[in-house]
């Protein structure tokens, strides 16, 4: 089969390599579409230690079922599907809690790094376990179906915050993930969701998929027009989807006493923390780590029309043409969000 191989930082080859075995427990999927993830791009170039190579990339994705293993009871080939980006266990206690994010054995799907090597699916085709499968509808295209693992990412950082109807939200960062979160908190009852971003570009994005409040501020200009706006009270729950110091800082100024910081974002290791403002004012702060089955939610929104994804993806890639778009990318492109790549697109 053809695999986009990163083979060294910086420079992916399109490769032959052999159709992957599937284990009993397993099943083949010929890969009809795979998102570009932002955590790619940072692998790309080496930043996050996460894609060391050789590696081949990829854990945004969708197709059709080859082959089962003797195991699989649930699937059978030509069955449409999607699969957690995490190959969690199903045996530990973090597992049986269903808090599958936390597994003590969790693999990520186009990862390699000190601990483990698990090829992706920039790749003809791909093998996963079966308790990581979802089946999908006959009428969901595959383009918007590698949209799926980050809406059901947008979604857990929602529930764990613990978002009520009613309650006021506002999204930091108008990336792919802030753009799905806003969606996300719009679908979970918020009374009223803003979204903020110094790219104005980005906001259009946020209008375009029907999130009109917009800021195009940020630190203390962002803090200034939120508390104005609340009457000096702050919002309910701050969604941050950057993961920078700024940004964190300026989502603990502008939550209201007693209310939630939900952290999404993940750049930066490390940032300062107003430990004083957190305590004094008694407000929450919840991490929240990929998602734990909420792909379901995540196709039933979408077929709705809840979540709409289409106006984000920028290009549909062939193989051969997605080291480009890599490129292009890393070096931030005006206007360029979401690249899919469909193994099975001719040039």
């Amino acid at each position: 089969m053809k695999a986009l191989m990163l083979e060294a930082y910086e420079h992916l080859q399109v490769i032959d390599m052999p159709v992957p075995a599937v284990a009993p427990d397993e099943v083949l999927i010929k890969v009809a579409a795979c998102g570009i993830c932002g955590s790619d791009v940072h692998g790309y170039d080496g930043g996050s230690g996460r894609r060391i190579p050789p590696i081949v990339m990829g854990h945004e994705a969708a197709g059709i079922i080859a082959a089962v293993g003797s195991d699989v009871q649930g699937y059978k080939a030509g069955d449409r599907v999607t699969f957690d980006s995490t190959v969690y266990c199903g045996k530990c206690e973090f597992c049986k809690r269903g808090e599958v994010n936390l597994c003590d054995n969790r693999q990520v799907m186009g990862v390699s790094c000190g601990d483990y090597r698990r090829h992706g699916a920039f790749a003809e085709f791909v093998a996963v376990p079966e308790r990581i499968l979802y089946k999908l509808p006959e009428n969901f295209p595959f383009e918007e179906a590698a949209m799926l693992e980050a809406v059901a990412v947008a979604l857990h950082g929602v529930r764990v915050s613990q978002l009520k109807p009613g309650d006021s939200a506002l999204v930091i960062g108008a990336g792919m993930i802030g753009l799905l979160t806003a969606q996300a908190a719009r679908a979970a009852g918020a009374r009223s969701v803003t979204i903020a971003d110094v790219d104005a570009a980005r906001l259009q994005m946020a209008v375009d998929v029907g999130i009109p409040d917009t800021l195009h501020l940020s630190g203390n200009d962002l803090i200034a027009e939120i508390l104005r706006r609340t009457g000096n009270l702050g919002v309910d729950v701050v969604l941050e989807a950057v993961g920078r110091a700024e940004t964190v800082v300026a989502s603990i100024e502008c939550v209201r006493r007693g209310g939630t910081v939900g952290l999404i974002g993940n750049i930066q290791p490390e940032v300062p923390l107003p430990l004083q403002r957190v305590v004094t004012r008694e407000v929450r702060l919840q991490g929240s780590c990929s998602s734990a089955g909420e792909y379901v939610e995540a196709i039933r929104l979408m077929s709705e029309g809840a979540i709409t994804v289409k106006p984000l993806i920028s290009a549909v890639s062939t193989l051969e043409e997605a080291a480009d778009w890599f490129a292009r990318l890393h070096a931030r492109e005006a206007g360029l969000l979401k690249v899919v790549v469909a193994p099975g697109k001719e040039n």
